[in-house]
């Protein structure tokens, strides 16, 4: 029996599964870094253990220390969650070496699996099938190459021991493969101490699709249906769902019964899953098994009304499945959207900083939010930078779909930039509702997903919102945070002796200035205002609820959500999402001029290479520094023709965010 329950992990996925643990009378232990010290799961669990500093590799990866820590507290089992010691087949013996339960396969299932090419060459044995690939030992450029020419281009890069899109390129014709092979390597041992590569045919338009398995210590086995998980950026999903649309149900009997077959293939036990890319031909071929519990289990848990982690822990225990294959059952459809703190606009760039203003949609039956932070708590360079799952079910897709795009637009978050916005463009782009979904959707619509954040469009939603923007910062000026002084003039009333009070607001909006004149009036008890801007006029008036916004501009009733963040305002509801500053009176020169190239770092991180030497003569857009931040290579290009005059840090040396990394020369300089 599990009584004492230690979770080795944190965020979103620890308090998953301390809410399941708690519900069956489990006493539940987080761990937690410096910098979770505060953080959610550790609020949420019965008792909490310090391990270390921030860096993973100091606290969430030191396996003997959470042995040592789970010994002295007396734990019964150790739930590893996803990431961190989840697949770390050494962590499995360690628990097993001191009679600790692991939630999760046996030791040798996660060692079978933990290679891709080894994993390869098992599911050849075992009957699955396979895509064609090189997945041998011999590691040299020349043969890993010649795989490549030898099956035809495109071609993709994989690290045997990665996962997660770490360590993986497309390769679109010999001439880029030298290059991508470098980086693909340099990825993976920075992820995983390993650069071991496989080599597989690309597919031009798959879909991946995953199944969820479950297997016991009694000899059964079980799948769960399927996921369809196709929509991706950098090989990482984006948006999840279930069951696969547009597949029949004898490609999905086939596929599961696949999967349960790699998952005996090595003597499987727990929560498992087997993905496959699906051709358009209803072709299935075998990717990989996460020996662990996914990211995206929740629609499975939609569309069958079971909870993954009592069947993890049940399993865990030692008795048999808590259902059989005839008993699952699959009804409606749901969704899994990852709310992430990232820059979609500057390739998915994560975003660091303090969640200011956090409101997510109401939860209830058919509405689900898994998150591990609270407002107020800052996504930091040390972790994934993924806030939180958003979930929904229909009773069919395009209920589903609704009802995911309905949340959508009532989750409001400020502080870092997030990827809200661009989820709301995937669910609502023709292809997502049709269903026509393949690992490039991005890439194939790129144009159509992000032309709606092109200047134009942005410069649009602003000037709608601009009277909406004024009455809050009249508003605004009344109400003062206690750490603030505000000034005279801020707090000068609209009274005047013979006349209406005018004046002239200055918003700067999308790095612009828009000029408000205002006319003070009173409506009763309430402050009223007559706005112009341009050759327009508004009467708007309201009022302010916490971080509501409740306005009325010539006539017509709506509410916002707001915050501000030092300063910069940010308007949110369903259709919105501006942002502003009201520029103050200055007395002094705020122009400066940051040159017409940037060499400075996007966000804390570390540098990994330098790609060309000091002096020598680089080409415009060629590569000439990498640098790694919150788990992903970021590559510092040239603007132009020129050289590297000096490189401020050297590889391994950690950089701030905003630190200049190095000077650049322009080729003629370069030449003198």
């Amino acid at each position: 029996m599990i009584n004492k329950l230690l979770i080795a992990n944190r965020g979103e996925i620890a308090c998953r599964v301390i809410k399941t643990a708690n519900a069956q009378g489990i006493k539940t232990i987080a761990v937690y870094s410096d910098a979770d010290k505060n953080a959610l799961h550790v609020q949420m669990a019965d008792e909490a253990v310090y391990l270390g500093p921030s860096p993973s590799k100091e606290s969430y990866l030191r396996g003997e220390l959470i042995i040592e820590k789970a010994k002295e507290l007396g734990v019964d089992a150790i739930h590893p969650g996803y990431g961190f010691l989840s697949e770390n087949a050494e962590f499995a013996n360690l628990c097993a070496k001191n009679n600790i339960i692991f939630v999760g396969p046996p030791a040798s299932a996660i060692e079978a699996m933990g290679s891709k090419s080894a994993a390869k060459h098992i599911m050849e044995k075992a009957g699955v099938p396979l895509v064609p690939g090189y997945h041998g030992d011999d590691q040299s450029e020349a043969v890993l190459k010649g795989a490549a020419d030898d099956m035809g281009y495109p071609v993709l890069l994989k690290a045997a021991a990665g996962g997660g899109g770490k360590g993986m390129r497309q390769v679109w014709s010999d001439k880029e493969f030298s290059q991508a092979l470098n980086a693909a390597k340099r990825e993976s041992m920075a992820s995983f101490g390993d650069d071991h590569m496989l080599v597989e045919k690309y597919l031009t338009r798959p879909r991946h699709v995953e199944i969820q398995v479950f297997c016991d210590t009694h000899g059964n086995g079980v799948y769960l249906f399927e996921r369809d998980c196709s929509v991706q950026r950098r090989h990482q999903k984006i948006i999840e769902e279930a069951p696969a649309p547009n597949m029949s149900q004898s490609v999905r009997e086939k596929m599961g019964e696949a999967a349960i077959l790699a998952a005996k293939a090595i003597n499987y036990v727990g929560a498992g899953t087997v993905e496959f890319l699906l051709d358009e031909d209803d072709s299935f071929y075998f990717m990989e098994m996460n020996t662990r519990l996914q990211v995206e289990h929740p629609v499975t848990e939609m569309i069958t009304r079971e909870d993954l982690v009592h069947w993890q822990l049940t399993i865990a225990e030692g008795k048999p499945l808590p259902k059989q294959q005839n008993e699952l059952t699959l009804t409606g459809h749901a969704f899994e959207a990852r709310i992430y703190a990232e820059d979609p606009n500057n390739e998915f760039l994560p975003s660091t900083g303090t969640l200011c203003l956090l409101r997510t949609p109401k939860e209830n039956d058919v509405v689900r939010v898994d998150t591990g932070v609270v407002e107020g708590d800052e996504v930091s360079v040390f972790y994934d930078p993924m806030i939180a799952k958003l979930v929904v079910w229909g009773e069919n897709r395009e209920i589903a779909l609704k009802r995911l795009i309905s949340a959508l637009g009532d989750y409001y978050i400020d502080g870092v930039s997030t990827n809200i916005d661009f989820l709301k463009r995937v669910a609502t782009h023709p292809a997502f509702v049709a269903a026509e979904l393949t690992t490039t959707f991005v890439e194939k619509h790129h144009d159509s997903l992000f032309s709606a954040t092109s200047d134009d469009a942005a410069s649009d939603d602003t000037q709608v919102n601009i009277p909406v923007m004024a009455l809050l910062s009249l508003l605004n000026r009344k109400v003062f945070r206690s750490d603030k002084t505000p000034s005279v003039w801020s707090t000068a009333g609209a009274w005047r002796a013979n006349a209406n009070h005018t004046e002239t607001l200055t918003l700067l909006c999308n790095q612009e200035e828009v000029h408000v004149g205002v006319k003070h009036q009173r409506h009763g008890t309430e402050d009223a205002w007559e706005l112009s801007v341009g050759d327009n006029s508004y009467n708007v008036k309201g009022k302010l609820v916490d971080s509501a916004l409740q306005a009325t501009i010539n006539g017509y009733k709506s509410t916002f959500t707001f915050s501000d963040n030092d300063g910069v305002f940010t308007l949110l509801n369903k259709d919105t999402h501006a942002k502003f500053t009201l520029i103050s009176a200055s007395l002094g020169d705020d122009n400066y001029d940051n040159g017409d190239a940037n060499f400075s770092a996007p966000m804390n991180g570390t540098i990994v290479a330098h790609l060309v030497e000091k002096g020598v003569l680089v080409k415009k857009g060629e590569p000439i520094l990498v640098m790694e931040a919150m788990k992903m290579e970021h590559s510092i290009i040239a603007p132009h023709d020129g050289a590297v005059e000096e490189f401020f840090f050297n590889p391994g040396e950690l950089v701030d965010g905003g630190a200049t990394l190095l000077a650049f020369s322009t080729k003629e300089a370069a030449e003198v």
